[in-house]
């Protein structure tokens, strides 16, 4: 029974030390497609604003950013053209924190 017990216990602990050390890589926004700039290009940078009375955030983007139109990934000229295009939409921005850079966008039209 004690062998139960302190086993228990040991888990308990690293759980809360394993929880502790957990840090923030990336923040994810979702902006309306109104409130989103797409790069130009790859070595470019993105802007949106991640709320209504908030300004606008431009961030960089790389040869290694993502691209997704309704689930499907797309290059970024394609990216560009149909969201140029597009009335009304939603993106997340998925902005990794330590590089400055973003890492994906999907818009979901």
């Amino acid at each position: 029974m004690k062998i139960k017990t302190l086993f228990s216990i040991t888990l308990l602990c690293l759980g809360f030390l394993m929880n502790a050390q957990a840090e923030v890589i990336s923040q994810a926004y979702e902006v309306s497609l109104s409130n989103f700039r797409a790069p130009a290009n790859e070595n470019g940078t993105a802007a949106f604003k991640p709320c209504g009375s908030c300004q606008h955030k431009v961030v960089r983007v790389t040869g290694a950013t993502r691209y997704q139109l309704n689930g499907k990934a797309v290059r970024l000229n394609e990216f560009r053209r149909v969201v140029n295009q597009a009335d009304g939409g939603d993106v997340i921005v998925l902005h990794h924190l330590a590089s400055n850079t973003i890492k994906s966008i999907t818009v979901s039209l």
